[in-house]
């Protein structure tokens, strides 16, 4: 048979975040060795395993639902296919599901994340009311034609809540993850962070997930 496209769906924590995405792809390519699916191997001299990350995810960050496209050459269904590539995934990765692609790669429009920041409450949340009233948030980014250059990340930021705990804030937020503009949650936090030193106040970063991917048309990504 012809080769048959599967997107598989995957959470990604504990040690696996600190997982480079080259260490993920090769982690995932051993898996899939390992689970003895009948997957479809790239053509040419070196043949190897198929696979591709529609948004990769950063060093350091959890990924709640997070997507990997793949394929087989063989009649598999799709619970074999969870099951099996689960069995054979280090700790830190557990597969969610396999599906069947409705989405094409460059319809991904958006991102969201969940940021824990420790530190006193209010504090952290008066800290974050002047961080968003700011007239600008001008971060350094890097660009593939320009270089380094500054930006305003502020119009992009997308704030979904903010909740107090006892050790801190949840801050759950969306930014643009597409073709045209892709800001990961490092840049935001980052930025808070340093707002926050420059302000006095003392918070830290305590963990990072990505909760959700999305279409531009604000779809689930699937």
């Amino acid at each position: 048979m012809d080769k048959k496209n599967i997107r598989v769906f995957f959470e990604k924590k504990d040690r696996a975040i600190y997982m480079s995405h080259l260490d993920l792809l090769r982690t995932m390519q051993r898996a899939l060795k390992r689970s003895g699916l009948p997957v479809w191997y790239s053509e040419g001299f070196n043949p190897r395993i198929y696979l591709n990350f529609p948004l990769a995810l950063s060093l350091g960050v959890e990924g709640e639902r997070e997507p990997m496209d793949m394929a087989v050459v063989e009649d598999v269904s799709l619970a074999e296919i969870a099951e099996k590539l689960d069995s054979a995934c280090p700790e830190g990765i557990r597969i969610i599901s396999a599906e069947y692609p409705v989405h094409p790669n460059k319809d991904i429009g958006f991102a969201e994340y969940r940021s824990f920041f420790s530190g006193e409450p209010s504090a952290i949340k008066a800290a974050l009311d002047s961080f968003c009233d700011l007239p600008s948030i001008n971060v350094m980014k890097h660009s593939k034609k320009k270089g380094m250059i500054e930006v305003d990340i502020k119009p992009h930021i997308n704030i979904l809540s903010v909740s107090e705990a006892d050790m801190g804030i949840t801050l759950e937020y969306r930014l643009p993850a597409g073709n045209e503009l892709n800001l990961n949650s490092a840049v935001v936090t980052d930025a808070f962070l340093k707002y926050c030193g420059e302000v006095g106040i003392n918070v830290e970063l305590s963990c990072t997930k990505r909760t959700k991917i999305l279409c531009s048309d604000g779809a689930d990504f699937a």
